[in-house]
């Protein structure tokens, strides 16, 4: 992922609404929902919805689909993870990550997630 694809990225999640449609999409998985069930889910009202799905849209971060008469929309999957990769891609001094569970080497802990006893 280039630079540029990653700021316009996460400038789109960079705002309350649109960061909770991406990780509704996220929960959904492939198969979407329809701008209604959304804005009904996420009390948005439909005009923002439309602005905000089109920013979204916009960073490559959701896609769309028309199914009948409803436009589906769902997280684009293989975008998350080129970004997720290019945020880590230099964790661990670009050593494999640990395994699930084990905290990273290059991270300390956060006290909320690990408390000393």
């Amino acid at each position: 992922m280039e630079n540029k694809s990653a700021v316009v990225a996460l400038a789109a999640l960079a705002q309350d609404s649109r960061l909770a449609i991406f990780r509704l999409l996220v929960r959904t998985g492939p198969d979407g929902l329809s701008a209604g069930k959304i804005a009904g889910i996420l009390s948005i009202a439909p005009s923002s919805l439309s602005f905000h799905l089109k920013e979204l849209s916009h960073a490559g971060l959701v896609s769309s689909r028309q199914e009948s008469r409803y436009v589906i929309y769902s997280a684009n999957f293989q975008a998350m993870s080129e970004l997720i990769g290019f945020l880590t891609e230099n964790c661990c001094q670009g050593e494999p990550c640990q395994p699930a569970g084990v905290a990273c080497g290059c991270v300390e802990p956060s006290p909320v997630d690990h408390p000393r006893a």
